[in-house]
C-alpha cells in the first residue's frame, strides 16, 4: 500500500456497468455506492466523482440516478443503443478516459472503479505523468493487466458485506 495523506487530491471514476453486472453475476447484490465513495477517497481531499452511467429505460433507473448524485457522484448518462440486428451496445470506456487524462493535471490520485482490463493503459499513462493511480473492483473479474498497471489495488471480494447492499 502507498502512502495516502489528507491533503492528496482525488477523483474517482466509476464504471457503473461493470461494478453493476459484476456484482451482479457474483453475488446476486447491488454496489454500495457510498461505501465505494468513502473507501476511494480514504479520508483524502475528493475534487470529483463521477459515476458513468447507461440509461436502458429500466423504471427503477431514474432513482438510481438521483441517489448516485445525493451521494456525492456526478453522472454521465448515455443512451444505449440498438443495432439492426438486435444487439445493444453502450460503454464509457473513451469517456472514462478522457475525463481521468483530462483531470489528471487537477488530482494526485485517480481512483479508477472498474475491472475492465480496457483501461490498463490508461493507468500507464497517467503513472507516467505523476498521478497515482488504483482501481477498486471484484478481484475474480478484473483483469490481470489492469491490477498490474495500478499503484494500488483494492479487491471489493476481501470486504463485499462493506461494498455490497
Amino acid at each position: 500500500m502507498t502512502d495516502i495523506h489528507p491533503n492528496q487530491r482525488v477523483a474517482v471514476l466509476a464504471d457503473s456497468q461493470n461494478l453493476y453486472h459484476t456484482a451482479q453475476s457474483l453475488y446476486s447484490r447491488n454496489i454500495d455506492y457510498s461505501a465505494l465513495l468513502d473507501g476511494a477517497v480514504s479520508g483524502r481531499e475528493l475534487t470529483r466523482a463521477i459515476a458513468y452511467v447507461i440509461r436502458a429505460d429500466s423504471p427503477e433507473e431514474e432513482k438510481f440516478f438521483e441517489a448516485l448524485i445525493d451521494i456525492g457522484f456526478e453522472t454521465k448518462i448515455k443512451e444505449i443503443k440498438t443495432f439492426g440486428d438486435g444487439t445493444k451496445k453502450a460503454d464509457w470506456d473513451v469517456g472514462m478516459s478522457l475525463d481521468a487524462v483530462t483531470l489528471a493535471n487537477h488530482v494526485d490520485t485517480v481512483v479508477l472503479c472498474t475491472g475492465d482490463g480496457d483501461f490498463s493503459r490508461l493507468c500507464s499513462h497517467l503513472r507516467h505523468e505523476g498521478v497515482k493511480v488504483e482501481v477498486m473492483a471484484f478481484g475474480s473479474s478484473t483483469a490481470e493487466e489492469l491490477i498490474d498497471a495500478t499503484d494500488e489495488f483494492t479487491d471489493l471480494s476481501d470486504d463485499e458485506n462493506h461494498f455490497l447492499l
